[in-house]
């Protein structure tokens, strides 16, 4: 096989917005088939996508998965685990958006499937392909900041009345508020950059009327090698908060506003473009130690890589873009966040 036909399951944001652009961005994927129960969604998939094929529901896909060589689950949280089993049963690569499951249980019952059948699985963090992540990721990496003792990480938003949305409608236990759509991203950056946790503290609070879970969150991680990582995600946030500010023993890193990638995507440009995911200099982050501080070039941000690992994992026999145990141990995290803040203490990880 040098090319791979792809099924995507859902076609709301996620699906169409996120995940369709990327792949038919890629070389090696087709945007072949697509699931959505919306006559306006259907239409929109085949004016995006030439000869796609188009299924009412999963039980139709998974009668007809022929010539499908990779499945991406973008559906609503609570459903991820469900259709990604039935995927992998089916002997099918599987990609499934985040978060990968709703409890750790179902994600560790996914991760054995994909073993068991030998089958690749990845789950779609893409925001590791942010370029402040990646600026941050080479600074930490490179050791110009020297010993991180703290790192600081927000995705705040300022919508002080509901859209009334299942992720604000729907209850913690469908994976829904922000601990389970912002924090999968902020804790598996987190975990990428400074490893295991040792402890969690969590507050999740309600703060609009009319929504069933949390829509206003802080985590402390306090991670084995005595990092202290500090989360926010909110979205009644009248000011924001910078994006990162990591504190290091010799230097500091401080940068704000939001990865362009999203806004990109959700105007309909189309990621081969050659200056996709830079960042104008006016917009990049300060480094350095006061009152010694300068504007540092922000590294370009590449959600396509994300897709291109994935063809290659499959194809080629590489290793997957994100490890599904990765999203295991965020989970295990966010689990530990929601126990925390009924208890109004930390929870032990280790």
């Amino acid at each position: 096989m040098s090319s791979l036909e792809v099924a995507i399951v859902g076609y709301g944001l996620a699906g169409a917005v996120f995940h369709a652009p990327l792949i038919a961005a890629e070389p090696r994927m087709r945007v072949a088939a697509v699931v959505t129960g919306s006559a306006e969604r259907a239409e929109r998939a085949r004016r995006a996508h030439d000869g796609v094929r188009v299924f009412p529901d999963a039980d139709a896909l998974f009668e007809d998965l022929r010539g499908i060589g990779l499945v991406v689950v973008a559906t609503p949280n609570h459903t991820h685990a469900l259709l990604a089993a039935r995927a992998l049963d089916a002997g099918i690569p599987t990609v499934v958006d985040k978060p990968f499951a709703v409890t750790v249980g179902e994600a560790e019952e996914l991760v054995t499937r994909a073993d068991r059948a030998g089958v690749a699985m990845s789950v779609f963090q893409n925001r590791r392909w942010d370029g402040d992540f990646r600026t941050v990721r080479a600074l930490v990496e490179d050791g110009t900041l020297g010993a991180v003792r703290r790192f600081e990480s927000r995705f705040e938003r300022w919508r002080p009345v509901p859209k009334g949305g299942w992720r604000e409608i729907g209850s913690a236990d469908e994976g829904a508020g922000l601990l389970f759509d912002l924090g999968s991203h902020l804790v598996d950056q987190a975990l990428t950059l400074f490893g295991p946790v040792r402890s969690v503290y969590g507050e999740l609070d309600r703060r609009r009327p009319g929504i069933q879970t949390d829509d206003d969150v802080f985590l402390a991680l306090t991670h084995e090698n005595g990092v202290r990582s500090h989360l926010w995600m909110s979205a009644v946030t009248p000011q924001l908060g910078p994006r990162f500010r990591v504190l290091g023993a010799d230097a500091g890193y401080l940068t704000y506003g939001l990865d362009p990638q999203e806004e990109a995507l959700r105007a309909g440009r189309d990621p081969g473009e050659d200056d996709w995911g830079t960042v104008d200099s006016e917009r990049w982050g300060l480094l350095g130690a006061e009152p010694d501080l300068s504007p540092h070039p922000t590294l370009a941000g590449d959600y396509p890589a994300f897709y291109a690992e994935m063809a290659a994992a499959i194809l080629d026999g590489a290793p997957v873009p994100v490890d599904p145990r990765d999203a295991v141990a965020a989970l295990r995290v966010l689990e530990a966040a929601r126990r925390s803040s009924g208890s109004g203490t930390p929870v032990p990880l280790t």
